[in-house]
């Protein structure tokens, strides 16, 4: 379940929900089942939450749920067995304990991009493969936006691209930006957005603003990076202490303010254990 505070008022009202995304407009929300998650993809999911399917590789009664957060209502709108049924099949995509996951609505409220992960050695976590799915608010119109096995972050630069990282063949892995629907596949930042990382458009779409995992030095990067010259900004260095690892680890997930100007990010950097960092570029 989720706790809903109006900042107005401090009134708190209860969904019986959990909630992964919610849509632009703040009247409904996309989820998933955290108990499955955090069994099969811990890190992501809730410990001690039951999954709803334990039994089920391919269950038709887990999946994506709708809730409307005006009357706390929800609906599964897409079961796990639908979307690994849906377009080609992959290497092992029915012997696995199959989740969905990173949920996130487009700019505008008409879409949404969630992954599609298995294991094919079950239960060991490697090789993992994913595809990245977008479907209508209903579940309907559902669609393969990449489906090569390997995508991992990704965001939304405008109702109808997605800027993910991916391994294609043009350039291997790198930053691509992909259209929902027809249109060609581009790359974006090749000689400059090398690493993976969690990745956002600022509101003028000229800036991107990322991260990276932690290096040799366990220092994470954080940066910005000019669409239009190809030029990357530095932000800060920041480090990891080595307890920080696997499920406990501390991305920074670099997230800006509305109007772009700020940053603010997850960080153990100094003595001060797990905290916000707010950064004001120059």
């Amino acid at each position: 379940m989720c706790r809903i505070l109006d900042v107005k008022t401090g009134r708190t009202r209860t969904v019986p929900q959990s909630i992964y995304a919610v849509s632009p407009d703040g009247n409904t929300a996309v989820t998933v089942d955290y108990g499955r998650l955090g069994r099969v993809a811990p890190g992501y999911g809730y410990f001690g939450v039951p999954d709803r399917s334990p039994q089920a590789n391919l269950p038709d009664d887990n999946g994506i749920w709708r809730v409307d957060l005006n009357t706390g209502r929800s609906s599964l709108i897409l079961s796990i067995r639908q979307v690994a049924q849906f377009g080609p099949p992959l290497t092992g995509m029915a012997t696995s304990p199959t989740y969905l996951k990173h949920l996130l609505y487009n700019p505008d409220g008409s879409r949404f991009v969630f992954l599609h992960r298995w294991y094919h050695l079950w239960p060991k976590k490697w090789p993992r493969y994913t595809r990245m799915l977008t479907a209508n608010p209903d579940g309907s119109g559902l669609r393969v936006v990449d489906d090569n096995g390997y995508t991992s972050h990704f965001n939304w630069r405008d109702p109808r691209h997605i800027l993910a990282w991916s391994d294609q063949k043009e350039f291997g892995q790198r930053f691509y930006l992909f259209p929902d629907g027809e249109g060609k596949i581009e790359v974006v930042g090749r000689t400059a957005m090398t690493e993976d990382g969690h990745c956002s458009y600022l509101p003028n779409k000229d800036w991107i603003l990322c991260d990276t995992y932690p290096d040799r030095q366990r220092l994470q990067h954080v940066y910005l990076f000019h669409v239009p010259t190809g030029r990357r900004v530095s932000l800060g260095h920041f480090s990891l202490p080595p307890r920080y690892t696997d499920v406990l680890r501390i991305d920074t997930h670099p997230r800006f303010s509305p109007d772009g100007r700020k940053v603010v990010i997850d960080a153990a950097h100094g003595a001060a254990g797990r905290q916000m960092l707010l950064i004001h570029p120059h």
